[in-house]
């Protein structure tokens, strides 16, 4: 067993449970790395033995996906991601996401508000323009996103439906 695994492993039989009775959560990040050799099979592994695979409750691969540039496309100001859950103690795993993240900013809830809203057929996509009822959103994806910061009521009535099929109570964070 190389030195590092042996470490980790010990590390996490100590850390689990006082992490446990603490109610805290860890969280790892670790690096892809490749194995030599290997014809057959997923030759990307994770540094540090199997002891992090074992005791993880859910681990997540994060990938991205692509980048985002500013309106003027001289900058990139963010990446949009795919998660997929590899494992999971606490509900379904392999399930996947794509969501983009805005560098100082963090998740973009208007981007993820409409994908949603996208995806349920309350924001209508034919061609590369977007509408809702009667107001066109714009053509493209960017032209979307900026016309609902700009109308921050039809934003909010947008997200109430949303959360209206979800049967979600509008405003309140999801919780787990």
């Amino acid at each position: 067993m190389g030195l590092q695994a042996c470490l980790m492993s010990q590390a996490l039989r100590k850390m689990s449970g006082n992490a446990f009775k603490a109610g805290c959560t860890l969280i790892f990040l670790n690096q892809i790395r490749y194995k030599i050799g290997v014809y057959y099979g997923n030759p990307e592994v994770t540094s540090g033995g199997i002891a992090l695979k074992f005791f993880a409750s859910v681990r997540l691969e994060i990938r991205s996906t692509g980048k985002i540039k500013s309106a003027k496309g001289d900058e990139e100001i963010g990446l949009r991601v795919r998660v997929r859950v590899q494992k999971s103690k606490v509900s379904r795993p392999y399930k996947q996401a794509e969501f983009e993240i805005i560098f100082g900013e963090g998740v973009s809830k208007l981007g993820c508000i409409l994908d949603c809203a996208e995806i349920m057929d309350v924001v209508v996509k034919k061609g590369s323009w977007y509408s809702y009822g009667d107001h066109r959103l714009g053509q493209g994806r960017d032209k979307a996103l900026q016309y609902l910061r700009e109308n921050p009521l039809l934003q909010e009535e947008i997200e109430k439906i949303i959360d209206m099929e979800h049967d979600l109570q509008p405003g309140l964070p999801v919780s787990s």
